[in-house]
């Protein structure tokens, strides 16, 4: 009965043979060993040691140690993932894997590819931290269950499950700078078999603060609402699942108060170098630069799955989903409006044999995009012989394909799995990609870990780099571009042992990313231009991290992690270390929960290494900006306290308060030649305080 519940579990989220235990949340401090798959808990953070894969399991507990708003707010106290901000003008989002961009991280929820193309700039801001039960981070070559796309690693979201206990949960936030944050849900069950949830999130920044007095909005004005609803079928032989999410937002960003004021020009307002049709909502902008940002996203999806050998895992489950996503966006007198209509689904069969496992399914992806844009830059007063004829085009993308994946573990100590995917792309042809795992655990305290594979992702320049249009910079696209391709290696080690009546636990791992072929956005050659190509040179990532987490006394532990990044790319004059990355990252976060929980207390330190940026240019006697940035140091806090059916907490974020000075370039004639507003690396906001309380009440 435990094993058919499992498998449920494992339908119902992740759908893989190794890592169906993460869905079992598991209170702190616990083992629990499922088959061959242990997962060990110690704070909010696991590393599975049964697992072939090199996977991180983040849980709720781990969550609520910061106000966590959303997907991109939730890796601040922990090492496993960079999180910084694209540009200092739509306060999106972006996170660092391996060093490298997150466009090479394959999004997954629920085991479900999610939030590509148009949705990979704000994709990170548009999953409620309430809405989530966990999330899984695995490093390096992933699965090839998920496709191909996966370069540095997947993160899957695990979201609150209809089929727990009968519950709702309330959490409310307000932030020092007018932020308000509302987020509900609760499920029912109706007899042993249905269960339904339901799920509400919306926020409100209406201010835009301008701390360093340059005119510009330090983050946007963003309003978002967000609704999920589904339902879930279980029974011996069957499990059944559908649901539907929408989401609509609303960014305003740019000049803003007094201080824009006080810079606008005389001469009234300029109209748009392009006709207006039905298409965009007609906001026309004055001498103030602005920006608007409107997005409307629909998810559906539906999983259903046969257990015809439950004591053996045999299961044959269908996935479908579909996702339409329409962006109307204005930077300036920029406009790129991008609709987008994504069907997904996967057929999967899986099966163990005593100490071998196999899994083998059918895959099919349809990509649609819409796109109108005029990426020419332009002043109100822009000449009328400019060609500003928005750009329209249509492009389809289909990919069908068919994986093994094979499984061998003939003890507790050792796993091996291997798998290899066929796919055929209609604008790329055929795609074979492989993908090796092992981990050997000689010891109880000893695990090792490696592994090899390729990951490969169609080329969307304009998606991708959708942030820098926040510039004058000139766009130069390449008429051709092939799809990226990169190999990926890693080893790692993981301790647990004692040291007198402490925990310790350690890890170490190196990964190595080769690109055969990647898509560049080249800002280094010309500081007012921006060039997007393929590139067949030389461009390559080495990561190392160092990780501890030591007991110091009951019920206080502190994590210490040392990461080192080596990016370098070639933009044809030999390998360059690349622009806006820091070289390391320190981390230091502790957390004391005394009382029996009753109160906890937790605080993060990171330490954010400098970097190049790309290369500036003259004004006057001196540079545009600074060839590197410095060293920069953040701290976040916060105090829980718990009662009987709710707890309150108070915090801080950015708390050393600080902020990258001159964010935006030229800010005082954003209509020059000379604007930029995408030269990011640190924090654009000072420090910030919040309280908010969370209910929760379950049905005895």
């Amino acid at each position: 009965m435990i094993m058919r519940k499992i498998i449920i579990l494992s339908i119902a989220g992740l759908t893989t043979f190794a890592p169906a235990a993460v869905c079992v949340e598991e209170p702190d401090d616990t083992t629990r060993t499922l088959q061959t798959v242990t997962v060990k808990a110690r704070g909010g953070v696991r590393k599975l040691k049964g697992s072939a894969m090199a996977t991180e399991v983040i849980s709720s507990s781990e969550l609520r140690r910061a106000a966590c708003c959303n997907l991109g707010e939730s890796f601040t106290t922990n090492p496993s993932v960079d999180v910084s901000y694209s540009d200092a003008a739509t306060g999106a989002r972006q996170i660092k894997l391996l060093g490298l961009s997150g466009s090479y991280v394959q999004m997954l929820t629920e085991n479900i590819p999610n939030f590509r193309g148009v949705a990979s700039p704000f994709g990170l801001g548009y999953v409620a931290g309430p809405w989530m039960q966990s999330i899984q981070v695995s490093k390096g070559a992933s699965s090839v269950k998920n496709g191909y796309e996966s370069v540095t690693g997947q993160i899957n979201i695990e979201m609150l499950k209809p089929q727990s206990e009968e519950q709702v949960n309330l959490n409310a936030f307000v932030g020092s700078m007018g932020k308000i944050e509302l987020n509900a849900d609760g499920n029912i069950h109706l007899g042993d078999k249905w269960s339904g949830g339901l799920l509400g999130h919306f926020e409100n920044s209406p201010y835009g603060h301008d701390g360093n007095k340059d005119g510009f909005a330090d983050m946007p004005k963003v309003r978002q609402i967000a609704l999920m609803n589904r339902w879930i079928y279980r029974s011996e032989k069957r499990a059944f699942q559908i649901g539907v999410k929408c989401l609509a937002e609303k960014r305003r960003s740019g000049q803003h108060g007094k201080h824009a004021e006080s810079q606008k020009p005389a001469g009234g307002s300029a109209a748009l170098p392009f006709a207006h049709d039905d298409f965009h909502d007609g906001v026309h902008p004055d001498r103030l630069y602005k920006i608007n940002i409107d997005t409307k996203r629909l998810e559906v999806f539906t999983k259903n799955a046969y257990f015809f050998d439950p004591e053996n895992d045999g299961n044959i489950a269908l996935i479908i989903s579909g996702n339409y996503h329409d962006m109307n966006s204005l930077y300036g007198m920029r406009q790129c409006d991008i609709r987008q209509a994504e069907l997904y689904g996967s057929l999967i069969l899986e099966k163990k044999f005593d100490v071998h496992a196999l899994s083998a399914g059918l895959s099919g992806n349809f990509d649609g995009f819409w796109r109108k844009y005029n990426l020419k830059w332009a002043s109100p007063d822009f000449d009328s012989t400019q060609d500003t004829t928005p750009n329209r085009n249509l492009t389809h993308e289909g990919v069908g394909g068919t994986y093994a994946q094979y499984t061998f573990s003939p003890s507790e100590q050792l796993v091996l799995m291997g798998g290899v995917r066929y796919d055929y792309n209609s604008l790329y042809g055929s795609l074979v990609t492989p993908r090796f795992h092992a981990r050997w655990n000689p010891r109880k305290w000893l695990s090792l870990h490696g592994s090899a594979g390729i990951g490969r992702r169609s080329p969307h320049p304009v998606e991708e780099f959708h942030n820098l249009l926040a510039s004058s910079r000139e766009f130069v696209i390449s008429d051709r571009l092939d799809m990226e391709k990169a190999w990926n290696f890693g080893i790692g080690a993981n301790l647990d042992f004692k040291i007198g009546e402490r925990n310790l636990q350690f890890s170490a791992e190196y990964y190595y990313t080769d690109f055969s072929n990647q898509l560049v956005a080249d800002l280094d050659t010309d500081p007012h231009q921006v060039r997007i190509y393929s590139s067949r040179l030389p461009s390559r990532s080495h990561s190392l991290q160092l990780e501890a987490t030591v007991d110091i006394i009951p019920y206080m532990t502190l994590t210490a992690a040392w990461r080192y990044n080596d990016v370098k790319v070639d933009y044809g004059k030999g390998l360059v270390l690349k622009p806006l990355t820091s070289r390391t990252k320190s981390l230091l976060s502790w957390g004391y929960k005394p009382m029996m929980g009753l109160w906890s207390f937790d605080a993060t330190c990171s330490l954010s290494g400098g970097g190049n940026m790309p290369t500036p240019y003259k004004v006057g006697d001196g540079l545009s900006w600074n060839r590197t940035f410095k060293a920069y140091a953040t701290l976040n806090a916060q105090i829980t306290r718990t009662f009987r059916h709710f707890s309150v907490y108070i915090g801080g974020e950015n708390l050393t308060n600080y902020r990258q000075k001159n964010p935006v370039i030229n800010s005082y004639a954003p209509w020059s030649r000379d604007f930029d507003a995408t030269m990011v690396y640190g924090p654009l906001e000072g420090a910030m305080a919040y309280i908010g309380f969370r209910y929760y009440f379950v049905k005895d």
